[in-house]
This record gives structure tokens, C-alpha cells and sequence, in this order.
């Protein structure tokens, strides 16, 4: 059985290009860094992909947390080799429609949220808000880390700011009105 050249190796993009849906569907690494087509929206790629990361985690939300922390743990580190071989055939490391970091950052921050709804979207809010502030040190991070494990590891960072703020407002005893 031989595989397809293109199947097997993601094509390096000489010049920067927009991805769209021949893109998506060109190689497997490409799905999945682009959010399963999230990662295409015009506008806000990152919160649609991040988005996306909330039906996903509901899907393993049915394990225990160690179990749930190992499964993020191996789609973090696959998610490496689909940001990098995107970036690479996009011609930009870190192209906003690259979007598997969102999604596996808010599972992570979701592994450690209440299983309520209000508690879901004040994680989203907190996560969506690391993510593009970037406060000290993941915007140094993200300008000085390239290729698949910057790209991860930015939204890693983001996610532990999103859980350290959730802490904080449970240890508080918020009361969420909504």
C-alpha cells in the first residue's frame, strides 16, 4: 500500500497564501489546525476555533480528570505537528486561522471549570481575554517561540491565566447572576 507524496508530507508554502476549503481538505495536519474549518472564518478565527474546543471537551467530559488532563495532553502535543505543518504550507507560522491551540487551551481551562453554563462562559471570556491581551510573559513568548510549539504553547499559557482567574473567583465565592 503506498500513500499519496501529499498526503504524507504537508507542501511548504513559498509565499504567504489565505487558506480556504481546497486547503482545509488537502492534508489531515491542515483539518485539525484550522479548527475542523473554524479556523476559515473571516472574521475572529481564534474564538470560532475556540468555540469549537466546548463541544469537544463535553465529548471527553464523561472521564476522570486525570483521564481528561492525558487526552489534552496528547492532542496538545499532536496539535505541535498539525501547527507547524499548517504554518508551514500557509507560509506564516502562526496564521490566525490556525486555530487547534484555541481549542485545546479551553478544554484544558474547561477541565478545571464547574459543569455549569455560567461557569462555561465566564471561562471562554477569561480564556478569549488571556489570549488576546498576551500580559507578560505570553506576549514574549509568542514573539520569541515559533512553529508548532510557539503557537501551542502561547494558548497554553493564556489557558493557565484563565484558570488561575477562575480559581480565584470560586475561592472568592462569586456568585454568577445569570
Amino acid at each position: 500500500m503506498t500513500i499519496s507524496t501529499n498526503l504524507a508530507k504537508p507542501v511548504k508554502s513559498s509565499k504567504p497564501q489565505n487558506p480556504n476549503l481546497r486547503f482545509l481538505l488537502q492534508h489531515p495536519a491542515h483539518l485539525f489546525g484550522l479548527g475542523f474549518g473554524s479556523g476559515l472564518a473571516k472574521k475572529a478565527p481564534g474564538t470560532f476555533g475556540t468555540i469549537v474546543g466546548l463541544p469537544l471537551f463535553w465529548l471527553i467530559s464523561i472521564y476522570s480528570v486525570p483521564m481528561q488532563l492525558i487526552m489534552i495532553s496528547a492532542m496538545f502535543l499532536v496539535g505541535i505537528y498539525f501547527c507547524d505543518a499548517t504554518g508551514k504550507a500557509l507560509g506564516v507560522s502562526d496564521h490566525g486561522g490556525i486555530v487547534w491551540d484555541e481549542i485545546v487551551a479551553m478544554m484544558l481551562v474547561l477541565t478545571f471549570t464547574p459543569n455549569q453554563w455560567q461557569w462555561w462562559l465566564i471561562a471562554f471570556l477569561l480564556f478569549r481575554l488571556f489570549d488576546i491581551w498576551k500580559p507578560f510573559p505570553i506576549r514574549q513568548c509568542d514573539a520569541k517561540l515559533k512553529n508548532g510549539f510557539g503557537v501551542m504553547f502561547d494558548d497554553l499559557l493564556a489557558a493557565i491565566y484563565a484558570i488561575i482567574g477562575l480559581k480565584a473567583l470560586l475561592w472568592l465565592n462569586i456568585q454568577i447572576p445569570l
